[in-house]
């Protein structure tokens, strides 16, 4: 199975996650989408799988440095639309692993995911 961890190299909660994949011997990809980028169909199909709303970082200060405007009534479209011009208003990391994705860092769920994983 090809997992992939989608982040910014420099993000801490990147590197705790890519540190734990590696200290558990988890092979793994790395996408930085501030790089890369991120095309409109993988949003899309974050979106639908966790909400957009998992996945748009409000906390973050690109999010936040936004018009107030521009934060009041977003919707699916708008908020996918951001963080595909914005790739930092991605919330971090997003772990692709097959058909399930985990959003944000937490040790614990790693380690369920990883468990349930088919070895080969």
């Amino acid at each position: 199975m090809n997992i992939t961890i989608h982040g910014i190299r420099n993000c801490d909660t990147m590197k705790k996650a890519r540190a734990w994949l590696e200290a558990h011997g988890v092979a793994h990809d790395f996408h930085d989408y501030k790089v890369a980028g991120i095309d409109a169909a993988t949003l899309k199909a974050w979106s639908a799988k966790v909400g957009w709303e998992k996945l748009l970082n409000r906390s973050g200060t690109t999010f936040r440095k936004l018009l107030d405007a521009e934060k009041e009534g977003l919707t699916e479209a708008r908020a996918l639309a951001l963080m595909q011009a914005q790739p930092s208003m991605i919330k971090r990391p997003v772990l692709a692993l097959g058909d399930r994705l985990l959003v944000g860092f937490d040790a614990g769920e790693y380690e369920s995911a990883i468990a349930t994983l088919p070895r080969d």
